[in-house]
């Protein structure tokens, strides 16, 4: 049995008052109920592609969040359908998107550690200048762009329109802007004085870049990578314009015609595919999860 005896001296912990339902509600209750909420609206729209990639011609308004009598026969029909090369389209982008994101590191990182740790004339207005640009969205350009790479397509075909290079090369033309700054906010967070230390034992600007900042960077070039991929990977207005045969579509354009049509009927192979399409960017989530929450925290301490 339980001794009852206090201790001669020792103070007397009163107990600890049970709140009521009430208060518990006013106080943290409320807070649960609006992540239960926020949860639940992220989680709608995915079940709701998984239900219609496994059920068999779907449409929007007879798709269940469980999906009834499921069957694989949407990704069969995704698959094996000679007019619209799914495979294609998917290796196209997957290899466009991962192209574009690592070029897209060097050259934001490049931009940044020239802003964050050389001191010249005109860098404020550089770093002024690439944060107003991001103002204006890109499709107010599609028009120059349609028109400048008509030119260019009959100098240089291969970089012309109906080109998965020439899109890249305009991809990488928004690679600077807010990827530098937030790169750059993150190179202002690493001391000087490691910069200073390297070039005491003999580094030069290159190898300071190479061997020390990028490597203490990795969070925050991994946020880039990561925003760049799923940019490229979901953009669609301007490959809509550039790109025309078949098998040159991105997955944007080419699951577009799934629903562009007929718009009732092929559902179905759309949500697959989409389906389809989001593994990578998961996968590439969970294995940058521990850098991202670094790399956009301390990437906004400085700028």
């Amino acid at each position: 049995m339980k001794s009852t005896e206090t201790i001669p001296g020792a103070p007397v912990i009163p107990p600890r008052p049970r709140r009521s339902f009430g208060k518990w509600v006013r106080r943290t209750g409320w807070r649960h109920l609006v992540a239960w909420l926020a949860i639940a609206f992220a989680l709608i729209p995915v079940l709701w592609v998984v239900s219609a990639a496994f059920t068999l011609r779907p449409t929007i308004s007879d798709t269940n969040l469980i999906p009834q009598n499921p069957t694989l026969e949407n990704f069969t029909t995704l698959l094996n359908n000679p007019d619209q090369p799914y495979v294609k389209w998917y290796v196209n982008t997957m290899l466009l998107a991962a192209i574009t994101a690592v070029f897209t590191v060097m050259i934001a990182a490049g931009a940044a550690y020239a802003f964050s740790r050389f001191r010249f004339k005109g860098r404020k207005v550089g770093l002024m200048f690439l944060l107003l640009v991001q103002m204006f969205p890109q499709f107010l350009a599609l028009v120059a762009i349609y028109l400048i790479m008509t030119q260019v397509s009959d100098i240089f075909p291969a970089l012309g329109l109906d080109s998965l290079l020439g899109l890249g090369l305009i991809y990488l033309g928004g690679a600077m802007g807010i990827n530098a700054w937030l790169i750059k906010g993150f190179f202002d967070t690493i001391p000087m004085e490691i910069d200073e230390s390297a070039k005491v034992d003999g580094a030069s600007h290159g190898q300071i870049f190479w061997g020390v900042i990028l490597p203490l960077a990795a969070p925050v070039l991994a946020v880039v990578g990561l925003l760049s991929f799923i940019f490229t990977l979901n953009e669609f207005i301007i490959a809509k314009a550039l790109l025309q045969s078949p098998d040159k579509l991105t997955l944007a354009v080419g699951l577009q015609q799934f629903i562009g049509t007929k718009y009732a009927e092929n559902w179905g192979p759309f949500a697959a595919g989409a389906l389809l399409a989001a593994i990578p960017v998961v996968i590439l989530f969970l294995f940058l999860q521990k850098y991202i929450v670094g790399g956009l925290t301390q990437g906004s301490v400085k700028g």
